[in-house]
């Protein structure tokens, strides 16, 4: 009895909120309720039909008696000019039809039940068109099977992604209500790491495809330098034209002579796309520039739905390593606060794919080295020289404890320890000039060991693609990191921690505000100068998620 009448409750809520359905009669209400109950009660509790009409205590949500309901008027609107659906493609064609259909039943005066079949038809293409919306096409399940069990040199290269929370079943509850269900839609959308801007440059690229894309690009010499003579460079300008790089110049004559107008173009897709940009086309400009623009709306793709299973949270302060871009760009307030060129995890010692946060920043820091890295890189050293790791600082002791003593090398059997399962001494290289960690490092305790520090390798940040590491991210500008912290943390000193800098003591500075770190792999991204920017694919995760990826 209490179900009965908070159903008829809701009804009249409902009935009074719709202004499109003024004349609508309740005992149709009632009816379809009493239909969609029944129905669904020989499914499974576990179904999405059951789940969302639950939700909506068995009304209709789309289907009413004079005509459709202003949330589905919306919703087919919403999906009928969704420019990033191929037109093609099945969850498409399969609106377009069902619009249709559901129209035809209106101005046929069919049959009641006819009504509700299409009622629950509409319901499942809302579902699917929501998980292509809002869950994407990456089959995480697969893709998480298929790393779980992938160890690179004991390094785990599983993801930490974070389940979308879009409410698809609460954006009609309040549609029901009198809420623009298109509305609702969109503010369910992402908008972390410029997810909006990058859906119009997907729709953007789509476009171009469909104008016949851009010419593949042949070049007489195989490297192309200013001034040269090229029959090819008609092409080029025409290829970087279609793409947005090209305007044409007052003094270029766009002839087959590579001028400095088309150099600047070529420049600026060089930085685009992660490439020295010293304006000569080689191998490597040459290979970008003929990735087919198919390919290039794949990535996109692939990109969009990777964001939509990234961490959403958005705190003031926020820092964001991006692996193919070899960039940790701090955030405040949304906008771009300082940022650094970082050095990352070498394939085969793959930086890992999460999120943590900042806890303590670690001053002259000493270096524990990984047993991984002991038994694969330094023992084998240590068999040939016992004393070949002393050029490098590092020091050995007999155990982890505050008494563990300094031992010496030739004193020990280092065979034994090659493969051992325990390895009972500790290798650490004290703060130095030759610490690997440099001189300061900044701590977010997780379970992959990983963290962010300075280092003595600083010639490799000359290089373009940055993946030498053994999975920390080794930063580019360290100290000025140090000194943004100090700008808003009160725990840390910049002017004392220079003092301490300067000399070898080792010093933990734990912080009062944390500060959040996700470590990302997008390959395709809007920067935050709004551009388009397009990295290689330093770890081979698109293609691993592209063999699962759903063509909708």
């Amino acid at each position: 009895m209490q179900r009965l009448w908070t159903r008829w409750v809701w009804a009249v809520l409902v009935a009074a909120a719709m202004t499109s359905l003024q004349a609508a009669s309740l005992a149709y209400e009632e009816h379809a309720t009493e239909v969609i109950y029944n129905s669904l009660k020989r499914h499974g509790k576990a179904g999405f039909l059951q789940r969302f009409y639950k939700r909506l205590l068995f009304l209709p949500a789309w289907m009413h008696e004079k005509g459709l309901s202003r949330p589905a008027q919306g919703f087919f609107d919403e999906i009928l000019h969704d420019e990033t659906l191929e037109r093609e493609s099945r969850l498409y064609q399969d609106a377009r039809i069902l619009y249709d259909e559901a129209r035809t039943l209106y101005r046929t005066d069919a049959p009641f039940l006819e009504k509700m079949k299409m009622e629950f038809r509409i319901s499942l293409l809302y579902k699917a068109y929501t998980d292509y919306r809002y869950f994407g096409s990456i089959n995480w399940g697969a893709f998480k099977a298929r790393i779980a069990n992938l160890k690179v040199n004991d390094v785990s290269t599983e993801w930490e992604v974070h389940r979308p929370q879009a409410d698809v079943a609460g954006m009609v509850e309040k549609a029901l209500l009198g809420a623009d269900l298109r509305r609702l839609m969109r503010q369910a959308d992402p908008e972390a790491y410029h997810y909006r801007a990058l859906r119009k440059e997907l729709v953007r690229y789509m476009k171009l495809r469909d104008a016949g894309g851009w010419p593949h690009v042949t070049l007489k010499n195989r490297v192309l330098k200013p001034e040269m003579k090229d029959p090819g460079v008609k092409q080029l300008r025409e290829r970087l034209r279609v793409s947005g790089e090209y305007t044409r110049c007052f003094d270029s004559k766009e002839s087959d002579v590579y001028d400095g107008c088309l150099q600047e173009a070529v420049k600026r897709f060089q930085r685009t796309h992660g490439l020295a940009a010293d304006g000569v086309v080689g191998p490597a400009t040459l290979r970008e520039l003929n990735v087919p623009i198919e390919q290039r709306i794949t990535t996109l793709r692939l990109n969009l739905d990777r964001i939509k299973w990234l961490n959403p949270r958005r705190p003031k302060r926020h820092i964001i390593i991006n692996i193919p871009f070899f960039t940790l760009y701090f955030e405040e307030n949304g906008m771009l606060a300082f940022h650094t060129p970082v050095i990352v995890g070498k394939p085969d010692h793959p930086t890992p794919i999460f999120s943590d946060e900042v806890e303590i920043i670690v001053l002259n820091p000493y270096w524990n080295v990984p047993k991984n890295i002991v038994q694969k890189e330094m023992i084998p050293k240590l068999m040939k020289d016992p004393y070949a790791l002393e050029r490098q600082g590092i020091e050995i002791y007999d155990g982890w404890g505050k008494n563990a003593r300094k031992i010496d090398p030739a004193s020990v059997d280092w065979a034994q320890y090659r493969y051992s399962k325990r390895l009972p001494f500790r290798f650490a290289q004290p703060p130095g000039r030759k610490n690997a960690l440099g001189k300061v490092k900044f701590l977010f305790p997780n379970r992959f060991s990983v963290y962010m520090h300075d280092t003595p390798t600083k010639p490799l940040f000359k290089r373009t693609k940055r993946a030498f590491s053994h999975g920390c991210v080794r930063l580019g500008k360290p100290i000025e990191l140090l000194e943004y912290f100090a700008s808003f943390e009160p725990n840390v000193d910049f002017d004392k921690a220079e003092r301490i800098l300067e000399g070898k003591k080792n010093t933990y500075i734990r912080l009062k505000e944390k500060v959040p770190v996700d470590i990302v792999y997008l390959t395709a991204w809007v920067d935050y100068d709004g551009t388009l920017q397009f990295r290689g694919d330093v770890y081979g995760y698109d293609r691993m998620q592209l063999k699962s990826f759903k063509r909708w």
